[in-house]
This record gives C-alpha cells, structure tokens and sequence, in this order.
C-alpha cells in the first residue's frame, strides 16, 4: 500500500511539472501573454487548476502577472536561464566568427538556429547595417518547414525528426509555403543534393533566406547558419552566391 501511494504521489508531481512546463511554453508564444481564460483554453485546463500550477511560479519568478490586466508573462527568472543557457552553448562560440564573416560578406543579417522539432530555435545572430534588414530575436521559435535553417537541419535528421514536422502540421504562412508533405520530402531531397537550404518568401512576407547545415563529429547535424533578408535586396539571382558565401 506504501509503494502504491509512492508511485501514485510520483505520477502526480509528474503531471503538474508538465502541466507547469506547458503554461510556459503557453506563456512564451506571445510576448503579450495570456489570461486565465486564453491559458484554459490553450491548455484545456480549468481555472482554479491554473491558479495553482501559476502559485509556485510566481514565487520562483518564472512567470509575473503584467499590472492590472489580468494578463501573465513570463517572469524575469527565464530570461536569467535563457541567458545561462546560451553562455553555456559552445556552439555558439564555434559558430561566432562564421555569422561574423557571413553578415560582412552578404551584406544581410546572419543567424544561428538550433533544432526543436518541429521547430528552430534563434541561439545568435550577426545584423547587417542596412536600416531594412529582417527582425528576428534571440530565443525565438519559428516552424522548420517554412524557414531555410529548419530545412537545411531536417534534411539530414532522420526520417523521425521529418516525421515529427509533418505531424505536427504545415501550417500555411504564406502564399508560398510548402503544406503537402510529399512536397517537403521532394524539397529536403534537393536540400540534401544541394547542401543549401532556401526560404523563398515561405515563411515571412518580402523575406528570403539562405542556410546550410552544421555537422559535429560523427556527422550528425546539430543546427544551421542562415542569412537573410528583404526580397528586394535577397533575390533569388543571388542564392547560389550565398549558398557558396
């Protein structure tokens, strides 16, 4: 009867780190944050069970209510781990003289992305000084079937990782997203035939990128390097200058 109230206790503070991980996550999606309602809604959950996953978040300063809205957003202390995080990656410092040498040579903003299927994940980025340049931030998350650095990871990840992208949904973000699955495997296959990745305008309007995958020691592909740009400037007559850049 002791193991089973152990094992039942155990099952119970899994659920409630999950479900404390999920409003985070639910919170990190937009800057403006949530209510109580949106959260119940977004996570199916009711009130008072957000009321108390929301009370030890608070207290550890991971997420604080924004005035008197009603709204939360993330606290103060996720911008101290993010920050944690990113110091700790080596990754970026391999990767911090090559977005130099990208950004310079391209005249466009460099990034860095790391996978989080089915997302990619900004870890750093090189702008350009040009007063039109595409707006990114650190941390952010954007889908990998529609940006340059998610393809030029996922066509050398597996077909799990493929798998995973797919079932999680190509959502349309513009009129030139790619949202049949065949038509993403036909462009992973060129990807990997090519060695670069491109977004022509998939996945932000007026935006093109180029990227290329970043491989470790056993040749496994750990993130991507990309950079991008206004159409007007980015042309599609350029990619394969970029590609080699």
């Amino acid at each position: 009867m002791i193991g089973a109230r152990v094992d039942t206790a155990s099952r119970n503070n899994s659920s409630s780190l999950r479900r404390a991980l999920g409003v985070l996550d639910y919170l990190a999606s937009d800057p403006a944050g949530a209510d109580l309602g949106e959260l119940s809604g977004g996570l199916g959950l009711p009130k008072p069970t957000l009321l108390r996953l929301l009370a030890p978040l608070r207290e550890a300063r991971l997420v604080e209510p924004h005035g008197e809205s009603g709204r939360y957003r993330l606290g103060p202390q996720t911008a101290r781990l993010g920050q944690l995080y990113l110091e700790r990656m080596d990754l970026r410092a391999v990767a911090a003289g090559a977005l130099k040498r990208l950004a310079s040579t391209c005249g466009e903003t460099a990034h860095l992305g790391v996978p989080d299927p089915p997302w990619v994940v900004y870890v750093d980025k090189v702008e350009c000084a040009h007063p039109v340049r595409m707006v990114s931030r650190i941390g952010a998350r954007q889908p990998m079937h529609s940006t340059a650095l998610g393809k030029a990871w996922l066509a050398h990840a597996g077909e799990e990782a493929v798998a995973r992208v797919i079932d999680a949904g190509l959502e349309r973000r513009t009129p030139g997203t790619i949202t049949a699955p065949s038509r993403l495997r036909e462009e992973l296959s060129r990807v990997r035939a090519t060695g670069h990745a491109v977004d022509d305008v998939e996945n932000e309007r007026d935006i093109r990128c180029v990227a290329a995958p970043l491989f470790d020691h056993t040749r496994r592909p750990v993130a991507a390097v990309s950079v991008a740009g206004p159409d007007f400037r980015l042309t599609a007559a350029r990619v394969p200058e970029l590609a080699e850049a």
